[in-house]
C-alpha cells in the first residue's frame, strides 16, 4: 500500500471507528482457521473503498482475524491481503481499472509453484444501511445512495453519513485456493471465473440482507386489481349484486387495505433497537441454533417460508429480531386480525405484517384476494412467515396444524412461480411464557380476552426476568421436491392464468403439514424449566429433596446426551444443579428448608403453569418413558416383547405428539436406550434375552420417575380400550365423548390437574390413530367393535396403569 493511501486510511480510521456501527455475521468460520505461511488468509470484497476496508478491519479485529489492510508474504513476495473486485466511480474522469484480475492470477500462480501452499479466501460482504431498493422513480436521497453499485467518494461519504450506523459485515465460509488451483488450474480463465462467482455471491448476499426490490403498497393494489382471477371474480360479483364496476373495485380495495402490509425498513431498525433493549431486560439469553441454514437458502435464491410453532405473542417479535440479527431481511408475517388494534396494528403493518381473518367461509372475494396477495409476495421474492397451528398453543403441546396457508402456498406454485419454495420449521421455546396464566383460565372455561393497548401496557408494566429464550431452525422442506416425491406429474396442473384446485392438493397438504410439525419437534430445545417440570410432575406430591431432584435432572440429561431424540435436539451443557439454580432464580418452584436440607416443590398454580413447559418437550421423553414403565411393571420381559409393545405405542402416538421415528428408527432407539440403561447398571439382560431391572433402590427410583412421564398417556389408552370393549359397538364420536367424560372424572378422583388430559381433540387423535392402525374392527353400520388386536393392547396397557385408575375406569 502506498504511503499516501496509508496516510489517507489513517485519517479516516478515527471517524469510521466513531461513526460506523457494524453488525457482524460470520458463516461457519472454522475455529481452527489460522493465518500461517502455508495457509495464509486473504479477503475478497466487492468494492475498493476506504470506508469498506476500514469497516472490515474493525470487524476482523473483533473476530481476531488478520488485518485486511496488511500484506501476506509468500516466498519473499508481498501480496495485498484483500482483493477488491471493482473500483469506485469517478466524479470527473473515467473509472480506473481494477487490479483484482492481476491479484487473483498472482495468488493462483503462487499455488501452482508451491504445492504446500493452501491459502484461504474469505468473501467479505458489506451492506450499508440494509435498505431495499424501491420500485418507483421518485426515490428519496437515502434510497438513491443505497442503490449505488460503485459509488464515487462523494456519494460514499453520504452513504456512510446516513447509513453507517446500520452496517452489515458478513464473512462467508473460506474458499480453498489450493482446491481451485488443483481442479481448474491457474490460468486467466480461472481468475475470471473466481471474480465472476464472487460478484454473483455478493449480489445474492445483498438481496438476502436487504430483500428484493420493494414494491409500494399502492402498486401492489394495482397489480392485484389486474390479476385475472380477481378480475373474473369481481365481474361475477358485480353481475350477481347488480352494482357498478367502481363499487366492486372499492370493495376489493377495502379488503386489500385490510390485508396488505406496508413494510418500512426504518420501522425494522427502530424495532431492532427497542427489542434489543427489551430482550436484555426480559431474558438472560437467546439461544439460536442452525441459523446458517437460513443464509445458505437465501444465498441459493430460494424463497424462504418460516413456519414456527406458536407459544406466545412474543413469537412475532423474537423470530423477526433473530432473523434480522442473522443478516437476513425480515419476512412478511401473517398475523391474526385480532392484532390489528391501535397502535400495535399500524406498527406491525409497517414491520411487514399482513393480516388474516380467522375464517374465509362465505367470502369468495376475500379468499381470492388473500390467496393472490400471498402469491404475489412469493412471486416478488419476499420471505414469508406464518404459523401452521393457526393460534397459540394453550397446553404447550403442538396443535393440530391448520392447512389453509400451506394450501395457498402450494397453489402459488401452480401459478408457475419459478423460484423454489422452501419451508423452514422453527422451534420457539421459553423458560417463561407471559400468557401461561391466561391460557389455563381459557382452558378452564374463561372467555378469551381480546387483545388491546391496555393488555400491552399491562404486560410492559410486569416486565421481569423471563430466563432464556430458544430459537432453533429445523431441516428445511423444499416444497418442489416434496411434490416431486409424492405427486406424480403435479406440474401438469400449473396454470399461470387460472390455477385450479387439483384432487391431490388436500391429501398432499395434510401430509406436508404433518411433516412440518414433526420437523418442529425434532429441533426442540431442552431447558431447565421444562426438565424440572417434567421430573416434579412425575412425583406423587410434586416435591423432592433438592439433592434427589439434581440427581434425576442429571439422569434425564445423560439419557438425551447418550440417546438423543434427534440429532437436531439441543441439550443443556450444564449440570442438573446449575439448571435447578436457574429455575429457582426464576421463582418457578417453592424452596422449603428443614434440618435435612432443601425441599423443592410446586404450588397449586405453579403445578398448572409448569405443565405447559413439561409438554413442550414431552415428545422427546415418551419413548424412554414407555420403556422404563414396561421394565418397572414387568418382572422380566423378552427383548422382542419390549420391541413389540413399544412399537405399537409409538405408532399410535405419532400423530398425537408429532413423533418423527419410523419403525426402523424406533427399533434403533429402543436398543440404544436399553444399552444405556445397561451401561448405567440400571437394567440387565440375561443370556436368554430377557430384560429386568437391577436390584438397586436408587436406580429403580430413576426408572419409576421416568416411567411416570408416560402415565397420563397410558391412562388415556386405558380409558379408550376399556370403553371400546365394554360399550361396543360404539361410534367414533360417542367413544370420544365418553372418553372425555371418564377423563374428567379421573382428573378429579386421581388429582390429575391437566387440561390437556381432558382435551377432546387429543382423545379424538388417539382414537383416529387406533382406527387407522386397525386396532378396532367395524360392523356394517361403521361402528367400532373389538378385535384381537384391541384385546391385546388393552391387556398390555392395563399392565402398565395403576390398579386404582383401572378400578375408577371400571366403576
Amino acid at each position: 500500500m502506498s504511503a499516501l493511501r496509508s496516510f489517507f486510511y489513517l485519517l479516516l480510521k478515527f471517524p469510521i471507528f466513531l461513526w460506523v456501527k457494524c453488525r457482524i455475521v460470520a458463516d461457519e468460520l472454522s475455529e481452527k482457521l489460522t493465518d500461517s505461511e502455508s495457509k495464509p488468509i486473504f479477503y475478497i470484497v466487492r468494492h475498493r473503498s476506504a470506508s469498506d476496508l476500514l469497516a472490515l478491519q474493525k470487524a476482523c479485529k473483533k473476530l481476531a482475524l488478520p488485518d485486511p489492510l496488511s500484506t501476506v508474504m509468500i516466498k519473499g513476495q508481498a501480496f495485498p491481503r484483500t482483493i477488491c473486485i471493482d473500483t469506485p466511480s469517478s466524479l470527473l474522469f473515467s473509472r480506473k481499472a481494477s487490479s483484482a484480475m492481476q491479484q487473483s492470477l498472482s495468488i493462483l500462480n503462487a499455488h501452482e509453484q508451491d504445492e504446500n501452499l493452501a491459502a484461504q479466501l474469505i468473501p467479505a460482504s458489506l451492506v450499508w444501511g440494509r435498505k431495499p431498493t424501491i420500485e418507483k422513480h421518485n426515490t428519496g436521497v437515502r434510497e438513491v445512495l443505497a442503490e449505488q453499485e460503485s459509488p464515487s467518494w462523494l456519494k460514499k461519504f453520504f452513504i456512510v453519513l446516513f447509513l453507517g450506523r446500520n452496517t452489515l459485515v458478513r464473512l462467508s465460509e473460506p474458499l480453498s485456493i489450493r482446491y481451485m488451483t488443483d481442479k481448474f488450474g491457474s490460468d486467466e480463465s480461472n481468475a475470471h471465473k473466481l471474480l465472476r462467482v464472487a460478484r454473483f455471491h455478493f449480489h445474492r448476499q445483498k438481496v438476502a440482507a436487504t430483500g428484493p426490490r420493494l414494491m409500494h403498497r399502492q402498486q401492489m393494489f394495482k397489480t392485484l386489481l389486474k390479476n385475472p382471477s380477481i378480475v373474473r371474480l369481481m365481474e361475477d360479483e358485480r353481475q350477481a349484486k347488480g352494482i357498478s364496476k367502481e363499487a366492486i373495485e372499492k370493495q376489493a380495495l377495502i379488503i386489500m387495505d385490510e390485508i396488505a402490509g406496508d413494510y418500512r425498513e426504518g420501522m425494522i431498525r427502530i424495532g431492532e433497537r427497542v427489542l434489543h433493549w427489551l430482550w436484555n431486560r426480559l431474558y438472560s439469553g437467546i439461544n439460536v441454533n442452525n441459523a446458517n441454514t437460513l443464509r445458505e437458502l437465501a444465498d441459493d435464491g430460494q424463497e424462504i417460508i418460516y413456519v414456527p410453532c406458536h407459544r406466545s405473542h412474543m413469537d412475532y417479535l423474537l423470530l423477526t429480531y433473530i432473523i434480522y440479527q442473522q443478516g437476513l431481511v425480515t419476512p412478511r408475517i401473517a398475523a391474526g386480525i385480532n392484532l390489528n388494534f391501535w397502535p400495535a396494528g399500524p406498527i406491525f403493518r409497517k414491520a411487514g405484517a399482513f393480516f388474516i381473518r380467522r375464517s374465509f367461509k362465505g367470502n369468495r372475494m376475500y379468499s381470492a384476494i388473500f390467496r393472490e396477495y400471498l402469491g404475489l409476495l412469493f412471486e416478488r421474492g419476499y420471505s414469508v412467515k406464518y404459523y401452521s397451528e393457526g393460534g397459540r398453543s394453550r397446553t404447550g403441546k403442538l396443535l393440530e396444524p391448520k392447512t389453509g396457508m400451506l394450501a395457498m402456498t402450494i397453489q402459488s406454485l401452480l401459478r408457475g412461480i419459478n423460484r423454489p419454495l422452501t419451508l423452514v420449521p422453527v422451534y420457539l421455546g421459553y423458560e417463561h411464557v407471559m400468557e401461561v396464566g391466561t391460557y389455563y383460565k381459557e382452558l378452564s372455561g374463561s372467555k378469551k380476552q381480546n387483545e388491546s393497548i391496555f393488555g400491552v401496557l399491562k404486560a410492559i408494566k410486569n416486565l421481569r426476568n423471563y430466563g432464556k429464550g430458544f430459537v432453533n431452525f429445523g431441516t428445511p422442506i423444499n416444497i418442489n421436491q416434496f411434490l416431486n416425491q409424492h405427486v406424480e406429474n403435479w406440474k401438469d396442473d400449473i396454470d399461470p392464468v387460472d390455477p385450479q384446485k387439483p384432487s391431490w392438493l388436500t391429501p398432499s397438504v395434510n401430509l406436508l403439514a404433518n411433516q412440518v410439525m414433526v420437523a418442529i419437534n425434532k429441533c426442540a430445545a431442552l431447558n431447565g424449566v421444562s426438565l424440572v417440570a417434567m421430573v416434579l410432575h412425575a412425583t406423587e406430591n410434586k416435591a423432592l429433596p433438592r439433592s434427589e431432584l439434581e440427581y434425576l435432572l442429571n439422569f434425564f440429561l445423560s439419557l438425551q446426551k447418550a440417546v438423543p431424540y434427534s440429532d437436531e435436539l439441543t441439550i443443556p451443557e450444564v449440570s442438573g444443579s446449575a439448571l435447578l439454580a436457574d429455575v429457582i432464580a426464576l421463582k418457578k418452584v417453592i424452596v422449603d428448608k428443614d434440618s435435612c436440607g432443601d425441599i423443592i416443590s410446586l404450588g397449586d398454580f405453579a403445578a398448572l403453569e409448569m405443565r405447559y413447559y413439561r409438554n413442550n418437550v414431552l415428545h422427546a421423553y415418551i419413548l424412554p418413558a414407555l420403556i422404563c414403565r414396561l421394565l418397572d411393571r414387568t418382572a422380566k420381559i423378552s427383548h422382542e416383547g419390549i420391541h413389540t409393545q413399544i412399537q405399537q405405542f409409538i405408532v399410535l402416538l405419532k400423530n398425537d405428539l408429532f413423533l418423527w421415528q419410523c419403525s426402523t428408527e424406533v427399533t434403533k432407539q429402543i436398543d440404544n436406550i436399553l444399552h444405556f440403561l445397561s451401561q448405567e447398571n440400571i437394567a440387565k439382560q440375561t443370556k436368554a434375552g430377557f430384560w429386568s431391572l437391577v436390584e438397586n433402590t436408587e436406580t429403580q427410583n430413576y426408572v419409576q420417575v421416568l416411567g411416570e412421564v408416560a402415565d397420563e398417556t397410558l391412562q388415556r389408552f386405558a380409558i379408550i380400550t376399556s370403553l371400546a370393549t365394554r360399550l361396543a359397538p360404539i361410534s367414533k364420536n360417542e367413544l370420544s365423548e365418553k372418553a372425555v367424560s371418564i377423563a374428567k372424572r379421573l382428573s378429579v378422583v386421581n388429582n390429575i390437574n391437566a387440561p390437556e388430559f381432558i382435551d377432546k381433540k387429543a382423545q379424538s387423535t388417539l382414537i383416529n390413530s387406533m382406527k387407522e392402525q386397525e386396532i378396532f374392527a367395524q360392523d356394517d353400520s361403521g361402528k367400532l367393535t373389538p378385535n384381537s388386536t384391541l384385546i391385546t393392547l388393552k391387556e398390555n396397557v392395563n399392565n402398565l396403569v395403576d390398579i386404582s385408575v383401572l378400578q375408577s375406569i371400571a366403576r
